[in-house]
């Protein structure tokens, strides 16, 4: 396999989200994989461009045909990547980004232990605060509980390759993009990419 493979997670409003958006606008050949998941759309959202929306009737199906690379259980509601999608890609040398949380990241590792970890942090626990509050789409129980979850997730940040706090958004989207750049240089990725080049000059 040739591509490389990102997992880029975060707890809830790091701007996980917002820093993979603006990354696959600037970074051309990262094909974000879409995930399968049983909450319901939000405002604005499309079946098939932020999200798989299934029911859980479906995700199980998919669960017993072990259709997915990684899934997991996230605030009641059920997420999964598509296994097969993930290993074509990477065959055809194309670069790969999950946008997963912790769970979904130790799976991928233990399948694909070439994945490039990169972990979210924000500023600071007021800022998080602040964050999830002014989205204005959740109530305050749900806040509460999301805030609890993340002090949880940010205890394995240890586990990633690359650590980016997310303070100020066009520093913390350069750091991201310098990761994707100087991976895609790493001789692995190099041999395999230009393996005609290497037989000649080698």
């Amino acid at each position: 396999m040739s591509g490389n493979l990102y997992v880029v997670a975060a707890p809830s409003g790091a701007g996980k989200t917002t820093l993979v958006r603006l990354l696959l606008e600037r970074e051309p050949g990262v094909n974000l994989s879409i995930s399968y998941t049983t909450r319901g759309p939000r405002p604005g959202e499309q079946n098939g461009r932020e999200y798989h929306f299934v029911d859980v009737e479906t995700f199980k199906g998919m669960i017993d045909r072990q259709e997915f690379l990684e899934w997991a259980e996230v605030h009641g509601n059920f997420y999964g990547t598509s296994k097969k999608w993930i290993a074509d890609q990477l065959a055809a040398g194309r670069d790969v980004l999950l946008e997963i949380d912790w769970q979904g990241a130790q799976q991928v590792r233990s399948l694909f232990p070439q994945a490039i970890g990169i972990f979210i942090l924000p500023p600071s626990m007021e800022e998080l605060t602040r964050r999830l509050t002014g989205r204005g789409t959740d109530a305050q129980e749900v806040i509460a509980r999301r805030l609890a979850a993340a002090q949880a997730e940010m205890r394995h940040v240890g586990e990633f390759d690359y650590v980016i706090i997310n303070d100020q958004l066009d520093q913390a989207l350069e750091d991201l993009r310098a990761i994707v750049r100087a991976s895609r240089l790493a001789f692995p990725a190099q041999r395999a990419r230009h393996a005609a080049l290497f037989d000649r000059l080698i």
